[in-house]
């Protein structure tokens, strides 16, 4: 369910919540933990066979997620900014990580998402960013709004990983919890 207009409404994530799904090589969910379900507003079989863009905002500028399944499909983590969008219409911010799984012959079975909450000082940088890129893209495409963020990165001497990360000033969730998550989907 879109919404054209969402409600101007944010959903507080817990600082040690941490909200996961995993999908197939296409982003059809088969897993969301109790967290995401909670978070989203989403039961189990709700998500369960639908898209992973069932939570897409319609804030969000395309360009990251162009950039997102760049990387996940070449099997790179890459740890992005996420304004996140509940059943109910209101928003939450996300910092994701993505662990790609591979089966026995070396294809990729699936994708995992970790999420966690986001610092509000980063959102201070993300916010201005993303509603430029947005608006680049409405005007202009996707095209023209990777070519901004292209020379903003480049002004900055890095890439979007290094970016996020410089934010946030901690490694990706996929690397603390590396462990974990080899006992959770093994």
């Amino acid at each position: 369910m879109m919404y054209k207009n969402p409600p101007n409404k944010e959903v507080y994530i817990n600082p040690k919540d941490i909200l996961i799904t995993r999908t197939d090589h296409a982003g059809v969910m088969d897993y969301g933990n109790e967290s995401f379900l909670r978070v989203s507003g989403y039961s189990k079989e709700e998500v369960i066979g639908s898209n992973h863009n069932l939570v897409r905002h319609p804030d969000m500028p395309k360009v990251i997620f162009h950039l997102m399944w760049k990387n996940i499909k070449k099997r790179q983590n890459i740890t992005a900014i996420l304004k996140n969008l509940t059943k109910e219409g209101k928003y939450y911010w996300v910092i994701t990580d993505f662990k790609t799984q591979e089966d026995y012959s070396g294809a990729i079975k699936n994708h995992i998402a970790y999420r966690r909450a986001i610092p509000k000082s980063a959102l201070e940088v993300i916010v201005p960013l993303y509603d430029t890129l947005l608006r680049i893209e409405n005007d202009h495409g996707m095209s023209a709004s990777l070519i901004y963020l292209n020379r903003y990165l480049q002004e900055r001497d890095v890439d979007y990983n290094k970016f996020v990360a410089d934010l946030l000033k901690e490694p990706p969730l996929s690397e603390l919890l590396k462990d974990k998550i080899k006992m959770l989907f093994s």
